[in-house]
């Protein structure tokens, strides 16, 4: 990374133990700011637990996390969830419209959604108007996936965190959502860290790339490392993953 980047979020030495079980274990790093970074490693890495880190859903140990050069701890709960959006595998829809869907995090701070943030956003990514009057069961996974997508932006975060949110999907829908990603980060500037376990999927989106294995960060740098790592424990991770 050059020396005239910015990171959006730096760990500093970070543990993270769960019923006496250690998840993470010295986490130093950092994520340039308005960039796509990928995670990748074995199941049981650490990954989503350092996702949950970086939007205070859990706290560290030890060790200090810092958002924009400001200690984590310092953000109000509700403004770090602003600053810090996640969306997840599951996509999960609550019952009745896309635009209920989308209207989601602002009900939940008592405010009225703009309709021109829902139309905004339900256009970013890929989707008719008319969208928004259709009841969220009856999309389909890719559908739901790109509204779970519009309905993390509607707060426009500046750092977007995706947890697997291709794993599921047929290889169009990969595709759709990866390109949507890219102008996502290319249209708002925003901050991206995705875990996947694709590892052709890190390298075409991944500008950089971070390899976490045994709650440890193992090998971080240009998301090309994965094509030749110098780890030898990546090197046996990249290879099993490429068989």
């Amino acid at each position: 990374m050059t020396k005239d980047t910015q990171a959006a979020i730096q760990f500093s030495h970070v543990d993270y133990q769960s019923d006496g079980t250690e998840i993470l274990h010295n986490i130093t790093g950092w994520f340039p700011k308005k960039r796509i970074t990928t995670l990748v490693g074995p199941s049981g890495a650490g990954k989503t637990t350092l996702f949950r880190l970086c939007n205070g859903l859990i706290s560290p140990d030890s060790g200090e996390i810092y958002i924009d050069d400001k200690k984590i701890s310092s953000y109000e709960p509700v403004e770090l969830r602003r600053k810090v959006g996640i969306a997840l595998q599951s996509a999960k829809m609550v019952p009745g419209t896309v635009r209920k869907n989308l209207a989601l995090s602002f009900e939940l701070q008592g405010k009225e959604m703009p309709i021109d943030t829902a139309e905004e956003m339900i256009r970013l990514v890929g989707l008719d108007e008319s969208f928004l009057d259709r009841n969220a069961k009856d999309l389909s996974g890719g559908q739901r996936q790109k509204v779970s997508i519009a309905r993390t932006l509607v707060m426009k975060p500046e750092i977007l965190l995706l947890d697997e949110i291709t794993s599921s999907l047929d290889r169009v829908s990969q595709q759709e959502i990866e390109e949507l990603i890219v102008k996502i980060n290319e249209t708002y500037g925003t901050t991206i860290m995705w875990i996947t376990h694709n590892l052709r999927q890190a390298l075409s989106i991944g500008e950089y790339t971070w390899v976490m294995m045994d709650g440890e960060l193992v090998e971080t740098g240009e998301s090309s490392l994965l094509k030749e790592p110098q780890n030898a424990r990546v090197q046996t991770f990249v290879k099993g993953e490429s068989e």
